[in-house]
């Protein structure tokens, strides 16, 4: 098992996905823990959709108590939400729905920046389709649930889930959720704790509760509650359960850039990992891959020694014998994709203006350096970069702070011009850093 763990380890290495940390546990026992520096063990993460989990199981929690029903009607709890004349489709859909994501919503309600009160949007939007018919992925849903529960409980979502999960599980890092403007918490997307009281959780969900979540809930959450076949990446097309994924192998909590926790009943075993793949349309899935081909089928074949590996998140290759000094300033026309303004090389740093104004991006060569995001004080961040072939340098930045995200650069320096090509994973710190352009001397 130890040689598979290695295996797993060298995989996720050689496909270039960008790890945080991994813990496994079997029978109840600790197989293998793994940090990524500078993640450390008990450092709070975003772990985005993991949220929707949580959310659920206080919703179970509430259900358990009495206080609702599978088949109560979500608008019944928000009368004061409703438009003039609510549409009947809207006013169909049962928490049971809510829960396995079969809304009468195409897509999510609310618009990050935009409205105030992320739930009410939830309900003055125009339904698509009639409830409880098909599957459609709605982060809107779950800030209706968090909502619900702050209505039914009195009580926030994190405020509720400390006294009846977190502190009963002995959950002690540090945790906090992130709230929309009207101060509810997004009960979707805004969970921060550390990876080690996530993976306490899905312990406990596949011990069958242990007393502390409803066994009825966390036995059926886990189930197949509504098809997903059309979803587009593989481990998503088995089904989705109450506001979690099924697998191949069981069910899965699954946050946004590779928060996972896979729950394998019948190897008695969960992975819990945090990474950031949002650079990479395929990076949960290699994650997914990596494990249940390197590590599941031998689980139970022997006897392993908890094992910690210490390891440093994945940085750029560089190849020495390329690399270029210094470079002179360059000048980029008005109006090109990436609103660059100027850019220079000196070293191991890019100096550069765009949009959001002057930025400087020190960079470690072939590993990473962990410095201020250019041109946003206070949002840490992780740059590494390495020169590719003659003339073409490539750097990587990821901000690693509640919003976990990055952007790649490709620079080709040739004769008097540089062309700049920038991808990104969507959040507002990357907005400067998709497209292509070309500055001169």
């Amino acid at each position: 098992m130890q040689q598979r763990i290695q295996a797993f380890v060298k995989r996720l290495k050689k496909e270039d996905v960008n790890m945080h940390g991994f813990i496994l546990t079997v029978d109840g026992q600790e197989k293998a823990k793994a940090y990524y520096a500078p993640f450390a063990e008990g450092q709070p993460h975003r772990m985005y959709s993991v949220s929707k989990t949580m959310t659920g199981i206080a919703v179970g929690m509430l259900i358990d108590d009495g206080k609702l029903s599978l088949d109560d009607h979500i608008c019944d709890s928000f009368r004061d939400y409703l438009p003039e004349n609510p549409d009947g489709r809207l006013l169909r859909l049962t928490i049971r729905d809510m829960l396995r994501m079969a809304t009468c919503y195409r897509w999510t309600q609310y618009r990050e920046g935009v409205d105030e009160n992320w739930a009410k949007s939830f309900f003055t939007g125009t339904p698509t389709h009639e409830p409880g018919t098909v599957f459609y992925y709605d982060t809107g849903c779950s800030q209706a649930l968090a909502a619900l529960v702050k209505r039914v409980s009195g009580q926030e979502v994190i405020d509720y889930l400390e006294e009846r999960l977190f502190k009963p599980l002995g959950c002690t890092d540090e945790r906090y959720w992130l709230r929309d403007p009207s101060g509810c918490c997004q009960g979707g997307t805004g969970l921060c704790m550390s990876l080690r009281d996530m993976h306490r959780v899905a312990v406990c969900l596949l011990n069958g509760g242990e007393g502390i979540v409803p066994a009825w809930y966390a036995k059926e959450m886990g189930e197949k509650h509504i098809e997903t076949l059309l979803q587009s990446n593989e481990e998503e097309q088995y089904g989705y359960g109450w506001q979690c994924w099924r697998t191949r192998a069981g069910f899965a909590m699954y946050g946004l850039g590779g928060q996972l926790a896979i729950v394998c009943p019948e190897k008695k075993a969960v992975l819990s990992t945090i990474a950031d793949t949002r650079l990479d349309p395929c990076g949960v899935q290699r994650i997914y891959n990596a494990f249940f081909e390197e590590v599941y089928p031998f689980i139970g074949k022997e006897d392993m020694a908890a094992q910690e590996w210490k390891l440093t998140a994945h940085a750029l290759p560089d190849k020495k014998e390329y690399a270029i000094e210094k470079t002179g300033e360059y000048k980029f026309e008005e109006g090109n994709p990436l609103q660059l303004t100027s850019l220079r090389l000196e070293g191991d740093c890019l100096y550069y203006e765009n949009a959001h104004g002057k930025a400087v991006l020190p960079f470690g060569r072939g590993e990473n350096k962990q410095v201020p995001y250019p041109a946003w004080p206070g949002v840490p961040a992780l740059a590494s970069g390495g020169w590719v072939e003659d003339g073409l340098l490539r750097v990587r930045c990821y901000a690693i702070g509640n919003a976990p995200c990055g952007f790649d650069m490709l620079l080709c320096f040739k004769g008097g011009t540089v062309t700049v090509q920038c991808r990104r994973s969507h959040d507002p710190v990357t907005m400067e850093y998709d497209g292509v352009a070309t500055g001169s001397l």
